[in-house]
């Protein structure tokens, strides 16, 4: 693909959206056209099944979730990623298929070879140019995501939880080394995007 493709992963209440809006300007101010989009989302199925998952009050079953994610994502790739990738612009995405390894996968027990199985059929080769992960404490990612407003159904998760899904993410940033960056976001913010900026500055 001729463009550039960015994902940004973490627990909740690791900063994301924050780092993604400055990423964002940080290609508008360079005149490099880029397109900002999430998973679930970017696409009305997507955002459809983003509803589903997030406020749910009815148990669902992981391999549903898994089935869901991936049936959102391959029409994502279809409709927006893939084409704004072959136009040569930026994609910069809330979250890709390593979410679902460290959530579905680490965090809830879903079998790796499955997720593996759907990862080549819905993707076949294509994986982010990179990934930034930023990394924060459970605690303080729990903290943060319980700020001024109601939890979803992921951010009620227990601590156990979400410490299974940042050991997940970092076991996917073990083996993809040249693909992932590790920041650490429990920082002050403009020390995060400080790191940001001298990571991207290559792209």
């Amino acid at each position: 693909m001729p463009g550039l493709f960015i994902t940004l992963e973490g627990i909740d209440g690791a900063g994301k959206s924050t780092h993604l809006e400055w990423l964002v300007k940080y290609f508008d101010a360079r005149n490099r056209p880029v397109l900002a989009t999430r998973e679930p989302g970017g696409t009305a199925l997507g955002d459809a099944v983003r509803a589903m998952l997030l406020q749910s009050e009815h148990p669902i079953h992981p391999e549903t979730e898994v089935l869901l994610l991936f049936a959102a994502r391959r029409e994502h790739l279809a409709r927006v990623v893939i084409p704004t990738l072959a136009e040569g612009k930026i994609v910069v995405c809330d979250r890709f298929t390593d979410a679902t390894f460290a959530y579905q996968g680490a965090g809830r027990g879903v079998s790796k070879d499955r997720l593996e199985v759907l990862e080549q059929w819905v993707q076949g080769d294509l994986q982010p140019d990179l990934t930034l992960f930023f990394d924060v404490p459970v605690e303080v990612g729990r903290e943060r995501a319980a700020r001024g407003r109601a939890p979803d159904r992921f951010e009620r998760e227990s601590a156990d939880f979400f410490r299974r899904v940042r050991a997940g993410y970092l076991d996917r940033a073990a083996r993809a080394p040249a693909r992932f960056r590790i920041l650490d976001a429990s920082r002050p913010v403009d020390q995060v995007q400080k790191e940001l900026q001298e990571i991207i500055s290559i792209y």
